[in-house]
């Protein structure tokens, strides 16, 4: 008899995993080089505030992508209704949380609003740049993993 730990280790990597692993890498690399820079260039647009606020940005941005290839590395593991459901669930928690987070953060002193929203916006074209490169520079076959 074997156990549910043997199986999975015995179990094939899906041929998407690799490429998602190497686009959060390389993601997380880029938010803290936004994180720096954008730091940076807030502290000299608003001070102590706006170098705060970039590096916030930095974060959001950072955790969303990680949120996004974390669901499908995960959703990999089970089958299509489920893979989608993980998905959509993983990209609904995302939104909730820049809601929730911008309607917290909306009015307080110590956050400089365009700093915050800039950062996040370099910090999602980045991210997609990313995917892309990413994407269109790895080998994956064109066809499904076999089964």
């Amino acid at each position: 008899m074997t156990n549910n730990s043997d199986a999975l280790a015995n179990k094939p990597v899906v041929s998407s995993v690799p490429v998602l692993k190497r686009t959060l890498v390389w993601g997380w690399i880029a938010a803290g080089i936004i994180a720096v820079v954008g730091g940076l260039i807030g502290y000299f647009v608003a001070g102590g505030i706006g170098a705060l606020s970039a590096v916030l940005g930095a974060l959001f941005a950072a955790v969303f992508l990680g949120v996004t290839a974390a669901s499908i590395v995960i959703a990999t593991r089970f089958d299509v209704a489920a893979f989608f459901g993980i998905v959509l669930g993983a990209w609904l928690l995302k939104f909730i949380i820049f809601l929730a987070a911008a309607i917290l953060l909306k009015n307080q002193s110590w956050i400089s609003t365009p700093v915050l929203f800039l950062t996040m916006i370099v910090g999602v074209i980045v991210s997609l740049t990313i995917d892309v490169v990413v994407v269109t520079k790895s080998r994956l076959p064109y066809v499904s993993d076999p089964k």
